[in-house]
């Protein structure tokens, strides 16, 4: 067994086997120059140079009825966190035009809660169509929609549907206990039969093991998503993981190479708490360790980077940002 041939399986779209995944996070400490290297190989010869920008807007903000353990938004805690309605077209349009400006492609409409009435879903296709009509692609993550709500969406224009598994299920129960796990699974399949590109992915940092890792990287791979924004957890106060200590750079690094091992032709797009975990300095190393894809811009509840020194770090990579 080698790192050679685990990227060979990669390179062939094979999963590796249960010790061939136990050897790799063995091997990163000592070895990670040479597991990210392979990494990054393996997402040049599915991927190519490309990397996708995208951003989002926090279009509705508090509240929310789940009780998601590292979620400033969640109304069963006590993060100082923004509270308003859902925003106005004109408001997110305008928002979407500034991230055009700034290099992203796709914008992601953001809004906290489970479920979407019909007030906030006459919002949504409108601001959908404002989206649309400057060039980018919209992308929603309203929580739970229904076939019927995602059929009226995708006929206004919505192109990428949004929602997070956030973790395996075996450690869901601890972060989240006011809806089960498979609501969530069954949101993600009704994206993919609608025909959505679906963006589904996790934070990393909450307490789980390597083992949650794997298993929400097979589960996302058996469901076919074909996108994974990979989110680090950025500890807020107020909110049950407020004491829980940010990944280091290294592991943050090796959770990304990982999934690239394990989705070797998905995309990777790396999205909240890079400046938490990597600060200013070290940020561009997440683009030769398999990662394909970068928000840029501000998060939900956090501050991001800059996107001008995102643009410039990929060009020191020998990439270039995608054109969709």
């Amino acid at each position: 067994m080698s790192l050679n041939s685990l990227a060979k399986k990669a390179l062939d779209g094979v999963l590796p086997s249960e010790s061939e995944i136990l050897f790799l996070i063995e091997q990163a400490p000592e070895r990670l120059p040479e597991v990210l290297g392979h990494a990054h190989r393996v997402r040049a010869a599915h991927l190519g140079n490309e990397v996708g920008l995208c951003a989002i807007v926090n279009a509705k903000s508090g509240t929310c009825s789940e009780d998601c353990a590292f979620c400033a938004q969640s109304g069963h805690h006590c993060a100082d966190s923004p509270e308003y309605p859902l925003l106005s077209p004109d408001e997110i349009a305008e928002t979407a035009a500034h991230a055009r400006a700034a290099g992203a492609t796709r914008f992601g409409i953001v809004a906290s809660g489970k479920l979407v009435d019909g007030r906030d879903l006459d919002g949504f296709e409108a601001a959908i169509r404002r989206v649309a009509a400057q060039g980018m692609v919209p992308d929603l993550s309203p929580g739970i929609l229904e076939r019927d709500q995602l059929v009226r969406l995708k006929e206004a224009g919505l192109r990428g549907y949004h929602h997070n598994l956030e973790t395996s299920a075996t450690h869901f129960p601890k972060m989240c206990t006011t809806h089960r796990y498979e609501e969530d699974v069954d949101a993600v399949r009704a994206g993919l039969d609608a025909g959505l590109y679906v963006c589904s992915g996790g934070i990393f940092g909450i307490g789980e093991t390597w083992d949650d890792r794997v298993e929400l990287a097979l589960l996302l791979r058996e469901l076919g998503v074909p996108s994974v924004p990979m989110n680090f957890l950025t500890p807020i106060p107020g909110t049950p993981l407020e004491g829980q200590a940010p990944l280091s750079p290294e592991e943050a690094l090796t959770i990304v190479a990982l999934y690239r091992f394990l989705l070797p032709d998905r995309q990777l797009r790396i999205c909240g708490g890079r400046p938490t975990v990597f600060g200013t300095a070290r940020q561009h190393e997440l683009l030769t360790a398999g990662a394909s894809g970068l928000m840029i811009g501000d998060y939900l509840t956090t501050r991001g980077g800059d996107a001008a020194t995102d643009l410039e770090d990929i060009r020191r990579a020998g990439l270039v940002p995608a054109k969709e």
